[in-house]
């Protein structure tokens, strides 16, 4: 007999539809998976052969042949065999129902179903291909219910799956709480917490309002890193089709947190310095997403910059120009998205203290150090400011409270939507100031006479590139919008320009 069951693969941050095929016959009692699947998918064989008999079915003595089609398409992981266990069982004639169900789950020994990884983007998937019924795992059923117009069954173990076709149809699952409908998570830190530094709480500002990458560079303690980890709370909020695309990565990355599946908030990776370019970009056997992609609609912080491998910070410079990285390895190519804010941190110099009596480093020891970053690499990040120590006037008690994290917020919000109106009308999918073309930067960031003067004498003065030239216009334009100014003035060039000349300084 010849059964047909639906359930899916994951590629990058998608999904295709997979055809579980079952062939029951007669001959040799032979257990064989083809189509493509790793050694996860060949112990399907075993796991399901237990977990039909612990479910108290016999298992057919016959050859079975279970294809996975596409067969062209690599095939990982634990989800199969809900699917292959659905299809033996449709195929004993113990199931009579409709095989056109989208099935996904591991099966333990026992006959439970427990949760796997991508289970969103794989329903999603199901969702577009005219699928209705979705059955699994009962730990996956809240993930699964965030896709709106498909019926999902929680299923506990085997026993329940075959009666529910047997017409003791259990109800669908319905979520307690809808997940879009749970209010913004709140944020423990803010930006008054951080005394002083108004020049570098600018610099943030003008980051967060146009999506510029932005590297901080001073002494020990000036507060850099108590700055950044503060740098969402200024960050709009998720759209939902933001959160979406966050959720789906975290979905495949097995990282939703049980309690709160929906992603509501921008995400913030900070990885550490000793961090391999692979943990960073992405990859393994399997492609899976790495901290770039982690960071996607959020913000990748690399403290301490210059102790990153030099390798693992190149690879930066690709995703950070087009906005998601393709990863191929011999299980497969993978393509995900990396639209991330990158915020960096360093000292000047190895002791972090230099000019000053404190500083211990020698020439080359300095030299050596600034070389890691590559110029390639600071030619990408559109903000370079200089945090100085902070001063004990600063710090006092009776000292006026700094401006909180909810006024810049609205400033940047307010920046955003000042950018939504003005690229709706264009063909290119373009969202922020920071990643406009070319083409968009000449049309949008038009220069009077006077600004155009001082943007040409500090080009030439400077030796700026083409690619800093054209990052200075896209923060002026951000600056313009922080201001609600529909030119771009020769004050908002200055400040620009003033953010693009560490490099010169130290390198």
């Amino acid at each position: 007999m010849f059964v047909r069951v639906i359930s899916g693969a994951i590629m990058g941050v998608e999904s295709c539809r997979v055809e579980v095929e079952v062939d029951i016959s007669s001959g040799l009692p032979v257990f064989d998976i083809v189509g493509l699947p790793d050694s996860a998918v060949k112990e399907s064989r075993e796991r399901v052969r237990a977990a039909i008999r612990n479910a108290g079915f016999a298992f057919p003595v016959k050859r079975i042949t279970v294809n996975l089609a596409p067969a062209d398409i690599r095939k990982s992981g634990p989800a199969y065999d809900l699917p292959i266990a659905a299809g033996i069982l449709i195929g004993m004639g113990i199931i009579k129902g409709d095989t056109q169900a989208f099935f996904a789950g591991e099966l333990s020994l026992d006959g439970a179903v427990r949760p796997v990884s991508g289970i969103l983007p794989m329903v999603l998937e199901a969702k577009r291909n005219g699928t209705r019924e979705v059955f699994v795992s009962a730990d996956n059923a809240e993930e699964a219910a965030l896709v709106e117009g498909v019926e999902i069954y929680a299923i506990e173990d085997l026993m329940g799956l075959v009666q529910h076709f047997s017409q003791k149809r259990m109800a669908r699952y319905e979520p307690k709480v809808s997940p879009f409908s749970r209010g913004d998570n709140t944020y423990d830190v803010d930006f008054s917490d951080v005394a002083g530094q108004v020049y570098l709480k600018r610099a943030l500002e003008i980051a967060a309002a146009g999506y510029h990458n932005a590297l901080m560079i001073g002494p020990p303690g000036a507060g850099k890193t108590m700055l950044s980890r503060r740098m969402p709370t200024i960050l709009p909020n998720l759209l939902p089709e933001e959160s979406m695309e966050i959720t789906k990565i975290y979905s495949i990355a097995g990282l939703l947190d049980a309690k709160n599946l929906l992603m509501r908030t921008r995400p913030f990776r900070t990885p550490h310095h000793t961090s391999s370019y692979v943990s960073l970009t992405g990859g393994g056997r399997i492609p899976m997403p790495g901290e770039i992609s982690l960071a996607h609609n959020g913000v990748l912080f690399l403290d301490e910059l210059p102790e990153f491998q030099k390798k693992a910070l190149e690879t930066l410079r690709q995703p950070l120009e087009d906005g998601q990285i393709t990863i191929a390895r011999t299980g497969g190519v993978s393509t995900y998205p990396s639209v991330f804010l990158l915020l960096a941190a360093m000292n000047p110099c190895p002791c972090g203290y230099l000019g000053t009596p404190r500083c211990t480093c020698s020439a080359p020891d300095i030299s050596r150090y600034l070389e890691k970053i590559s110029g390639p690499l600071l030619d990408r990040i559109d903000i370079q400011v200089e945090a100085s120590p902070v001063v004990y006037s600063e710090l006092g008690g009776d000292k006026k409270p700094a401006e909180n994290s909810a006024s810049i917020k609205e400033r940047v919000e307010n920046a955003r939507i000042i950018q939504t109106k003005r690229f709706a009308g264009d063909t290119k999918d373009t969202r922020f100031n920071a990643k406009m073309t070319a083409e968009q930067t000449k049309k949008y960031c038009k220069l009077g006479g006077e600004a155009a003067d001082l943007l040409k004498n500090v080009f030439e003065s400077m030796s700026l590139s083409a690619r800093a030239y054209h990052k200075i216009l896209k923060i002026a334009r951000t600056i313009a919008d922080l201001a609600d100014a529909a030119d771009i003035s020769v004050e908002h060039i200055a400040e620009a320009i003033s953010y693009r000349g560490l490099d010169r300084k130290f390198w």
